[in-house]
């Protein structure tokens, strides 16, 4: 089970909810997916009117635990303001801390990122920081009260995958016992079970699934990966050599003249 935030999960998938085709493929990706966690963005409610409302009704619908997110604030002050109104909105003090620094590549503001947190941790909310693969950057939200990190392996709906695994690989080293969670850059089921074989906790991912020819079937295979990288994992992975070694062993076998 992931415990985050003392909430246990039986799924280690948090899936967004954006840019599907239509609210009924939506809902049937999340169920595909298996899915315990789905991301809102509450920009998106706000300014939908009554199909935000129905938005709502159909997130409500789904019955899993609700991750609200600050996507696309570009200060502290508009962040934390976001967070507020989304505690509000949707009953949770859980939130997905986005503060984006750069327009081009979406990459977090990360001084605005560990001040927003701390304020925001200061508030009594459970803050999921969408942060870089940087450990300096991570200790400083761990200081201020975060306790979930979530680095990206690749900028937001890049589908380039890890692009920095060495990255990756000393965060979870680096902090073996923090939920660590990737977030973003994910394009295809085996980028995903690459993360997970790692020793990540879980994965939160949109673009590759929403824009698929068939989201469905994407969101049932990345929730497929998700648990086969983790079983891998925990089954003890078999580290690659420079020689090969042969399988059947040499001591014993017949000799034929």
């Amino acid at each position: 089970m992931l415990d985050l935030y003392g909430t246990k999960l039986p799924s280690r998938l948090l899936l967004g909810t954006a840019q599907y085709p239509s609210p009924a493929i939506l809902a049937d990706a999340v169920k595909a997916s298996r899915a315990s966690v789905v991301t809102v963005s509450l920009r998106r409610e706000m300014a939908g009117g009554r199909s935000g409302e129905k938005f709502w009704s159909l997130i409500q619908s789904l019955r899993l635990r609700i991750l609200p997110n600050t996507a696309g604030c570009h200060s502290v002050k508009e962040a934390v303001t976001t967070a507020q109104m989304a505690r509000d909105v949707f009953g949770t003090n859980w939130i997905k801390l986005e503060v984006i620094g750069n327009h081009d590549t979406l990459q977090p503001d990360v001084f605005g990122l560990v001040e927003a947190a701390r304020v925001l941790c200061e508030d009594d909310f459970a803050v999921f920081p969408y942060t870089t693969d940087d450990l300096v950057v991570a200790e400083r939200l761990l200081a201020v009260g975060c306790k979930v990190l979530m680095p990206w392996c690749a900028p937001i709906g890049s589908a380039l995958g890890p692009v920095n695994a060495t990255a990756l690989r000393s965060m979870r080293g680096h902090f073996p016992d923090i939920p660590l969670i990737v977030d973003a850059g994910l394009g295809r089921p085996s980028h995903a079970a690459l993360v997970m074989e790692l020793g990540f906790d879980a994965v939160l991912l949109n673009t590759a699934v929403a824009k698929a020819a068939d989201p469905v079937g994407m969101a049932r295979a990345f929730g497929n990966a998700v648990d086969a990288g983790r079983e891998a994992y925990r089954s003890g992975l078999l580290e690659p050599r420079d020689v090969a070694v042969p399988s059947t062993p040499t001591i014993g076998r017949a000799v034929f003249q």
